[in-house]
């Protein structure tokens, strides 16, 4: 049972009682009862000893056996909570580490060519190379540390579903802009690169903030 009302309507059954025979034994009315079975109410103190004796179990039956399952709730929602902030930890120092080789890569093309005076091929190919490796690490650590389940959509995540669509539009509109009066359409495909991590970023923001506000 995994409530107290759940508990006496399963112990009335078991003797073989209406909610008016109960009653009429414990002297209230049949509304009562059926409240108490229903979680609109709780008995009163001077009513659990005489419905125990009633249903032939003690007070420590009837409240003990709905204690330990909560308790084993409680534990287990801990349990999932303490690994749910593990795995956010772990994907924020992913994401981090992408954020940084993307930085690099940045830097990287910006002193090869102009600075080490490097062939232009191979050094857009080592920038593709770094991108590609920090892309690589977000899509593992989002596919790796994953949520355990899927929660209830809140307010928050409304929120960041509305900004990520916005930024969505614009960046396709930027995209486009870009590429059609640049014609460079081999290296405009950054943009999305950029807008990806940008999602992900949006979405450790929220999380750490959804975290911070349990505690």
């Amino acid at each position: 049972m995994n409530n107290l009302g759940e508990r006496l309507f399963k112990l009335r059954k078991d003797k073989k009682l209406s909610q008016e025979e109960v009653a009429e034994k414990l002297n209230v009315s049949r509304q009562t009862i059926s409240k108490w079975e229903t979680d609109q109410s709780m008995p009163d103190f001077d009513k659990v000893v005489p419905l125990c004796e009633l249903y032939g179990i003690t007070p420590d039956e009837l409240f003990i056996e709905l204690k330990r399952k909560e308790t084993s709730q409680n534990n287990e929602f801990i349990i999932n909570l303490e690994e749910e902030k593990l795995k956010t930890s772990k994907k924020a120092k992913g994401i981090a580490i992408s954020v940084v080789l993307y930085f690099l890569g940045v830097v990287w093309t910006m002193i090869s060519i102009p600075v080490m005076n490097m062939n232009p091929i191979v050094a857009s190919a080592i920038f593709l190379l770094i991108c590609g490796f920090a892309t690589g690490i977000i899509i593992y650590v989002c596919i790796k540390y994953k949520k355990m389940k899927a929660f209830k959509e809140t307010k928050t995540d409304k929120l960041r579903n509305q900004i990520s669509n916005v930024v969505a539009i614009i960046v396709t509109i930027i995209y486009l802009i870009i590429s059609f009066t640049t014609m460079a359409w081999h290296l405009t495909w950054i943009i999305w690169v950029i807008f990806g991590l940008f999602e992900e970023i949006l979405k450790l923001v929220f999380m750490l903030r959804s975290s911070k506000d349990e505690k």
